[in-house]
């Protein structure tokens, strides 16, 4: 079941897309905090966005902006602010189509549907994790960290990629060796250790102290 994200602050027009998308088996969310879309995005992980351009905070074209520095996900702009201006910007922000206010709702699901086959017939979802407002991207191993991408080897992708994938829980050393050596990766304790290190070291530098702790004995958590 592909899922929808809905960015709309005005809760009847945004009920009604819900109601419709469901009908067509499409599992919805509504935004309810419009200072959190990022987060609400990375938690959801839609496959598509119905984006207003005026919204409450920080407009639309903020919230693609910032979207787009982690993601190709679909995008369709719905607005009543449908002059040419504001077409072309949303476009150019990286839009994939926009929709006037009023439009009706089987025009509406045709064009979701469109986009959808367009995009998941030939390509599979990128999920994106989150933690502390660093976005790992396992689409292209990329680190990205207010608006710098923080490179990383492979090895500490693969460690960071583990433990992000399980944040609230300690990781043990084994884990990540075992880990990384379903990859072709073979480390032993002492590689282990460096790995870390200096991926704890890229981390500090770029303004993410104590992003991965240490339990004695144990291994490593991101909590």
């Amino acid at each position: 079941m592909y899922k929808l994200l809905i960015v709309e602050d005005d809760l009847g027009i945004a009920n009604a897309i819900r109601l419709q998308a469901n009908a067509w088996n499409l599992e919805t969310r509504v935004v309810e905090d419009f200072r959190s879309v990022l987060a609400e995005y990375t938690d959801f992980e839609p496959h598509i966005i119905l984006l207003d351009i005026a919204l409450p905070f920080f407009d639309g074209y903020h919230w693609c902006s910032e979207i787009r520095k982690i993601s190709k996900v679909p995008i369709i702009f719905i607005s009543s602010a449908s002059d040419n201006m504001n077409i072309v910007m949303a476009m150019n922000m990286g839009a994939d189509d926009f929709i006037a206010k009023p439009f009706d709702q089987s025009v509406l699901m045709a064009k979701l549907q469109a986009l959808l086959r367009r995009t998941y017939d030939f390509a599979a979802s990128v999920p994106v994790l989150e933690h502390k407002g660093a976005f790992l991207n396992t689409g292209d191993n990329t680190l990205t960290y207010e608006d710098e991408k923080i490179p990383l080897t492979k090895n500490e992708y693969r460690i960071l990629l583990c433990l992000m994938e399980n944040k609230g829980n300690v990781v043990s050393r084994e884990r990540l060796m075992e880990r990384l050596w379903e990859t072709d990766s073979f480390v032993d304790e002492n590689t282990l250790t460096v790995n870390v290190n200096r991926l704890r070291k890229k981390l500090d530098q770029a303004g993410l102290e104590e992003f991965i702790a240490t339990r004695f004995g144990v291994g490593y958590i991101i909590e």
